[in-house]
C-alpha cells in the first residue's frame, strides 16, 4: 500500500476496528485472468464455498464473475441459494448434499447439483418431477479420494439410472466429475491412478448414452501444475485468492497469483513491564528482562489460531515479532523487546508480503496447517474492507467495509 491508500484506509477502518480483513479485488480479478492464461481453453470455476474461503462469497463470486470464471462452486446447496437470492446468476455447481436437502429449491433456481449414489438421484428426480422442470446434475466419481463420489464398481448402475432419468425428461447430466487427494504433492502415484479410473468413469457414462457439457477433475495445485488434467473446465479455489496450493513448487507470484487478504488489528495496549513478567494464560512466555509488551486485540473468536501461541509472526512498528504466550479469545501479545510502538498503531498479521509483512504461508507453518485453514477461519466479527486497488490507481478511493457475509 502506498501513503494515499494508508490514508484512506485509516479513514475507512483506522482506530475504529480493533482486527479488520482488507480484501482486494482486483487483485482477484487478476488471479482469475492468470488462471484463465494457464487453463489451454478450460473453462475455469471460481469456488466460493466457506463465505468466499473467508474473504467473502458475494463480493468474491462477483469479482470472479467480472474477471470471466465461467462457473461458481460451493459446497452446500445453501452458499448457492444465498448466492442466487442476492442476484447472482450464470452456472453454478453445489456438490454437499444430504438427503431431504433443499434438491427443488436448487432446480428452481438452476443450481447444477452434485449426485454420488442412488439416494440422491431418487431425491432429486422426484423434486425435479414436483417442480415440472429436469434437474441439472452432475455425477461425481470417486477415482481414490475416498471421500464424497461413486465407487467404480457402483458407477455402471448410477450412470445407467441417469441416463434413463434424462429420457424420462426429469434430468440433464450436465457434468462429470471426479477430485484429486494428492494433487498438492506433485509425482504423487495416486494422481496417474486416479486420472485413469477417471478416464474410465468417462467411458462408462459415455457407453451409457451420457454426453455432459463439462468434465472437471483438476481443482488448484493441478489447474497450476498439471494442464494434462485441465478437460473442460478446472475448479479452483485457493489459488483464486492468490494463495499457492503448492507452496512446495512454488509461491503465489511463481504462479502470477497475488494474495487477497491482508489481516491488520490496532494496538490497543502498550506498557512497559520487568524481566520476569509473565504473558497471558497459562504463562507460557515470560519476559526475559525489561521490555515493552503490545497487545493485538484478536483472538481465537476472531480466528487466530491457538495453536500461534509463541509461534505466530505478527510485523509491528516495522519489524516482525512472534505472539509472546498463549493466544486468548479475543487477544494476544508481543513483545517489542527494545522498540516501541503507540496505542492505535497497526499490526499486521499477514498479507501479500510486500512491505515485509507475514504471508498466510508463514502463519501456515508457524501454527503446523495449511493456508486454507488459516484464511478461512477469520471469523464473521472482523469485518472485510473491500478494496479495488484499479479503482484507487485511477484515483478512487475503492474501498468498502462490509461483514464478509452474503
Amino acid at each position: 500500500m502506498n501513503a494515499a491508500l494508508d490514508e484512506d484506509q485509516d479513514q475507512a477502518a483506522g482506530t475504529a476496528m480493533r482486527v479488520w480483513a482488507e480484501i482486494d479485488l482486483a487483485a482477484l480479478r487478476a488471479n482469475v485472468a492468470a488462471l484463465r492464461a494457464r487453463t489451454g481453453g478450460a473453462a475455469v470455476m471460481a469456488v466460493v464455498k466457506a463465505d468466499g474461503y473467508g474473504h467473502g462469497a458475494l463480493a468474491c463470486a462477483r469479482a470472479a464473475r467480472a474477471a470471466g470464471a465461467s462457473w461458481l462452486g460451493t459446497a452446500t446447496p445453501q452458499e448457492a441459494l444465498a448466492l442466487r437470492a442476492a442476484g447472482v446468476d450464470g452456472r453454478m455447481l453445489c456438490w454437499l448434499w444430504t438427503p431431504g436437502g433443499p434438491w427443488r429449491a436448487a432446480i428452481e433456481a438452476d443450481v447444477d447439483v452434485s449426485v454420488s449414489g442412488m439416494w440422491a438421484l431418487r431425491e432429486v428426480t422426484a423434486a425435479a418431477r414436483a417442480a415440472g422442470r429436469p434437474a441439472r446434475i452432475q455425477l461425481k466419481a470417486d477415482t481414490g479420494l475416498g471421500r464424497n463420489g461413486c465407487q467404480p464398481a457402483d458407477w455402471p448402475e448410477l450412470v445407467a439410472a441417469a441416463r434413463a432419468a434424462e429420457v424420462a425428461g426429469l434430468a440433464k447430466v450436465t457434468g462429470i466429475w471426479s477430485h484429486f487427494a494428492c494433487a498438492d504433492e506433485p509425482g504423487h502415484p495416486s494422481i496417474a491412478t486416479q486420472l485413469a479410473l477417471f478416464h474410465e468413469a468417462l467411458g462408462a457414462a459415455e457407453a451409457a448414452g451420457l454426453e455432459p457439457e463439462v468434465r472437471h477433475i483438476a481443482n488448484s495445485p493441478a489447474t497450476l501444475t498439471l494442464p494434462e488434467t485441465h478437460f473442460d473446465l478446472v475448479r479452483t479455489g485457493l489459488a483464486v485468492y492468490g494463495v499457492s496450493p503448492v507452496p512446495q513448487v512454488g509461491a503465489p507470484a511463481d504462479f502470477g497469483l497475488r494474495p487477497v487478504m491482508t489481516l491488520q488489528a490496532t494496538l490497543a495496549q502498550v506498557k512497559r513491564v520487568p524481566g520476569g513478567h509473565g504473558v497471558s494464560y497459562g504463562h507460557l512466555y515470560t519476559t526475559p528482562g525489561e521490555t515493552t509488551l503490545a497487545l493485538v486485540p484478536a483472538g481465537y473468536a476472531d480466528g487466530i489460531p491457538r495453536h500461534a501461541s509463541n509461534a505466530g509472526p505478527v510485523l509491528v512498528a516495522g519489524k516482525w515479532r512472534t505472539v509472546a504466550g498463549r493466544v486468548a479469545m479475543d487477544q494476544f501479545v508481543v513483545d517489542l523487546g527494545g522498540d516501541n510502538a503507540l496505542v492505535g498503531d497497526r499490526a499486521v498479521l499477514f498479507g501479500p508480503g510486500d512491505h515485509g509483512e507475514p504471508t498466510v504461508e508463514d502463519w501456515a507453518r508457524a501454527c503446523g496447517t495449511i493456508a486454507y485453514e488459516i484464511v478461512t477461519r477469520i471469523g464473521s466479527r472482523v469485518p472485510r474492507v473491500y478494496v479495488d486497488s484499479a479503482d484507487a490507481d485511477a484515483g478512487g478511493s475503492g474501498r468498502q467495509v462490509g461483514t464478509g457475509g452474503i
